[in-house]
């Protein structure tokens, strides 16, 4: 049976430790990669092990454009290779590319090994304060500011019918428009976390009311973040 890794890396490159040493273990077992980025995958590796050779793997990149090379990666799997799936940060699969290549192995009777590792919507949940039990992560929110604000209400609105928390995230360099339009359309006692280079330099998580927020406005411009909301009453 060919066994698939799905390797976590580290969410900032300064911070090696948080990858537990049995993934090198997993790592070193396995004859091919399918990453999102062969050159921050390669440079990973090096990271946890100088002496790897990385040239004796062979390498597959999932790309998001073009979608998973999956007749590259059922070619693998009946040649019985060991495969590891790594994205460019995190976990594979969670909020980033992978998750074909996971479903083509589960419907090809793999066996499935999913390794311990940081992954920053676990992280900023963990340490949000707001519901842990019922939570539900919706991705990326529409770029057009009307279509935006459309979702943040109804987001908004999941959380209170529910009691939930309602994760997502933003590009980057996108992340200013987004606490603006947060400030802009939930209610004053909505609580908003906003979680910044989580495991990283300058790691911040932060939950606060809206008006908070509203008053104590942040710059996170091109700055990793996660945005969980939990609606307060009416």
């Amino acid at each position: 049976m060919t066994t698939i890794y799905l390797i976590p890396v580290y969410l900032d490159e300064n911070v090696i430790e948080t990858i537990p040493a049995y993934v090198l273990d997993a790592i070193k077992k396995c004859n091919v990669f399918f990453v999102e980025n062969e050159k921050t995958a390669r440079r990973f590796l090096k990271k946890l092990d100088k002496n790897i050779v990385i040239d004796d793997f062979e390498w597959f990149t999932i790309d998001k454009n073009q979608g998973e090379p999956v007749a590259a990666f059922r070619q693998k799997v009946e040649e019985k290779k060991t495969i590891g799936i790594m994205s460019e940060a995190g976990c594979p699969g969670v909020a980033d590319p992978g998750q074909k290549l996971v479903s083509i192995a589960q419907e090809m009777n793999c066996r499935l090994k999913p390794l311990v590792g940081p992954n920053s919507l676990l992280l900023a949940l963990m340490a949000s304060g707001l519901n842990g039990q019922h939570f539900e992560f919706v991705g990326y929110l529409p770029i057009e500011s009307a279509a935006r604000n459309k979702s943040i209400k109804e987001i908004e609105a999941t959380s209170a019918k529910n009691n939930s928390t309602q994760v997502f995230i933003e590009t980057p360099y996108r992340n200013n428009q987004m606490v603006d339009s947060l400030i802009s359309q939930c209610r004053k006692n909505t609580r908003l976390c906003i979680a910044v280079n989580i495991t990283g330099t300058g790691e911040k998580i932060m939950t606060r009311e809206i008006g908070w927020w509203e008053k104590n406005k942040p710059d996170i411009h091109k700055q990793p973040a996660i945005f969980l909301l939990q609606a307060g009453g009416k």
